[in-house]
């Protein structure tokens, strides 16, 4: 089977941030959806609409037109957002966006009224019926189709990177996890989630997605949700690894991150060099490390089982990464994965406040309050004000 892929003009990027409703009253989600997209039919019934359904109705999704930079596609977002705010606000609703909701039941969750959504339940039962997740997606253009296997191939390296730094879903139906990211277990149980398959080609790809496609397994490509995966109608690769974000400064900075490995990569192939590809033993244990400890995993870093704290690496990487940034222009983005090694990823924001005495409530409080400030909250602040 020949999969088409549409090459893009430069390192553009896509960014999709599903967002949580949350009632301000009972900090509980709001499975109220379908209202919202009502009110804005001019955000979500266009050809290209920068507001959807997501597969419950607790979740809102946004989407950013073709970007050319990390500063356009996080303006971009922002205006979304600057539509969106006034109609929950009218209706007793707040935005937020962590990996789960700290204390919300799936059970309690309704479905989105999408075909395609109806179809994913029947078929995967339980595993769908709990998807109460949010995360956040960045979509990097490739200008080659030739190239896109090996960057995906070298980016599954940087799995644990990407969810160390983003970690919010320690909580999951009022209870600690004891994991910095409940949501990658409850995501990544569906059949065709999951770190991406390592192979060699271009063709290889399109053989092993029409081999699926013959037994069964899928009826699209679009059903192969794995953590960084292909997306030839569109020309990029989209990395999938990142936990929700409370912040758009947060979303800034993981987008800069994303932009900045992929054209790096993209500058190797081009000067002939031939990218790193992981073991998948190696990628699904620093999944897994990442998922358990978040930055305090300590990371492997070859096939012979050499360890590195990934708080360390990221440093490092951050450091490989600054030129870069500075040719893309967004250094100052990239730069936020120093603040949040220093400050905290979201789960560990989250278990600050629990451990100065906080409630499950104020976490919500306090993820309302960073979205909406964009800024990180502290333990400090929820239990001195009695909730964010």
């Amino acid at each position: 089977m020949a999969i088409e892929f549409n090459p893009s003009r430069g390192a553009t990027l896509g960014v999709e941030w599903e967002l949580q409703l949350v009632d301000v009253k009972t900090r509980h989600l709001r499975q109220d959806a379908r209202e919202v997209l009502s009110a804005l039919p001019e955000m979500s019934e266009t050809a290209r609409p920068k507001l959807m359904h997501e597969l419950m109705q607790s979740q809102l999704e946004i989407i950013t037109d073709i970007s050319h930079t990390v500063s356009e596609a996080v303006a971009d977002l922002a205006g979304s957002i600057a539509r969106i705010q006034p109609v929950v606000d009218l209706r007793g609703m707040a935005l937020a966006c962590t990996g789960t909701h700290p204390i919300s039941d799936w059970r309690n969750a309704v479905m989105a009224p999408v075909q395609r959504y109806t179809e994913l339940v029947e078929e995967m039962q339980w595993l769908a019926w709990r998807i109460q997740t949010f995360g956040v997606h960045v979509h990097v253009g490739v200008s080659d189709r030739d190239k896109v296997i090996p960057i995906v191939n070298a980016l599954a390296a940087y799995l644990p990177h990407f969810l160390a730094l983003t970690a919010s879903s320690p909580y999951w139906g009022g209870q600690d996890t004891g994991l910095a990211s409940s949501r990658a277990i409850v995501f990544g149980a569906l059949p065709t989630a999951g770190p991406p398959h390592l192979m060699a080609d271009w063709a290889e790809f399109e053989e092993y997605m029409d081999t699926l496609m013959r037994a069964g397994t899928i009826k699209s490509i679009k059903e192969v949700w794995w953590d960084i995966r292909p997306h030839p109608d569109f020309g990029t690769i989209e990395i999938r690894m990142f936990d929700g974000i409370p912040t758009l400064k947060e979303v800034g900075m993981v987008t800069a991150l994303s932009q900045c490995l992929v054209q790096q990569f993209e500058h190797q192939l081009d000067r002939g060099y031939t990218l790193p590809r992981p073991a998948p033993w190696v990628v699904r244990d620093n999944k897994w490390r990442a998922t358990r400890y978040g930055l305090d995993a300590m990371i492997v870093t070859d096939d012979t089982g050499a360890t590195a704290p990934v708080r360390d690496e990221l440093y490092e990487l951050v450091r490989l990464l600054e030129p870069m940034g500075d040719r893309l222009g967004c250094a100052e983005e990239l730069s936020v994965v120093n603040e949040v090694l220093e400050r905290g990823a979201p789960y560990e924001r989250q278990r600050a406040i629990i451990a100065d005495g906080g409630t499950l409530e104020d976490v919500v409080d306090a993820a309302l309050t960073e979205f909406r400030e964009d800024r990180f909250v502290t333990s400090r602040e929820v239990t001195k004000n009695g909730g964010a």
